[in-house]
């Protein structure tokens, strides 16, 4: 069903899909109440986890993921914005999209301690339409990784199979989730913690689910109006230890320019850093992805087998 509508889409109206998608959502929203934005049973540590290091009460991650052109013009004022409130993230760039990479800004986001990852290949939804797909884009995937000197991956639309990404020289994959009925592919990991998993012999990654809502669910599908979701959620994962990982996309922010039905206000966004910042500086890992995978591979915390995605 998935592969037939990735070939439709271009075809479709924007308007008339997200249209379509409100509807669904919406339905589905009153349905789940009692799994999201909170999992209860997602506060379970995995086992054989320790804690964050220097005995931080939990960990905090930003990652951005960049869709189009319209994104990556974006790029550098959202780093400055994330830069101003103290926090670094991740760029995830799509390596053969519909633009192209600068060295200019790799550098800069670089230079300026950002971390660079690989998001999907062409981001056309074609990477699991089958497994000999896979094995054919992973290839390309690894020499867009060893060229940027990426260590991190996220596929587009959060499709995943935990298996397959074994074929990915990669240190972290962050293509699941905590809990989210939204996405196309909405089996979740039910963890808030990051997790390893185990390939032959010594080979294995870190997965690192987002464990806050996806911008585009709450200020596009959902229209919310505050940052009372990501509060929310945000409280619940500090409570219990766990890693609140965010996704927010510079193609939907809108920075003072005239608005589109695509986009919400970056000062929202602006405000959840502010308020996490303020909250909790001194209790929190404000860490990047790869340094959340460098300890996890270090522990290997182990997420219990029944809750693994097929």
């Amino acid at each position: 069903m998935n592969n037939m509508y990735y070939l439709l889409k271009p075809f479709i109206p924007r308007v008339v899909r997200m249209a379509a998608r409100r509807i669904h959502a919406s339905q589905l929203r009153r349905r789940s109440g009692n799994f999201w934005p909170i999992q209860e049973s997602a506060a379970r540590a995995p086992e054989g986890w320790p804690g964050w290091p220097n005995r931080k009460k939990f960990a905090f991650v930003i990652t951005h993921d960049v869709e189009g052109i319209r994104g990556l013009d974006k790029c550098r004022m959202l780093a400055e914005m994330d830069k101003a409130q103290g926090f670094r993230s991740s760029f995830n760039f799509v390596p053969e999209g519909e633009y192209r990479l600068p060295d200019s800004l790799r550098a800069f986001l670089a230079q300026e301690g950002f971390e660079i990852g690989v998001h999907d290949l062409h981001q056309d939804g074609s990477l699991y339409a089958s497994e000999k797909s896979f094995r054919s884009q992973a290839k390309k995937i690894n020499e867009h990784l060893k060229a940027w000197g990426a260590v991190g991956f996220r596929a587009g639309f959060m499709f995943h199979n935990l298996e397959w990404l074994h074929s990915l020289d990669v240190s972290y994959d962050a293509s699941t989730f905590d809990t989210d009925p939204f996405e196309p592919q909405p089996d979740g990991v039910g963890t808030i913690f990051p997790f390893w998993v185990q390939g032959n012999g010594s080979r294995g990654y870190v997965e690192l689910p987002y464990t806050l809502p996806q911008d585009s669910t709450l200020f596009l599908v959902f229209k919310e109006k505050t940052i009372d979701v990501w509060i929310k959620k945000l409280e619940w994962v500090a409570a219990h230890g766990g890693m609140a990982l965010m996704n927010v996309h510079p193609d939907y922010l809108n920075f003072g320019e005239s608005k589109s039905s695509s986009e919400f206000s970056a000062e929202l966004y602006e405000s959840f850093l502010k308020y996490v910042g303020s909250r909790y500086r001194d209790t929190c890992w404000f860490a990047l992805p790869r340094e959340i995978a460098k300890f996890s591979a270090e522990i290997k915390p182990a997420l219990r087998s029944d809750k693994l995605p097929e």
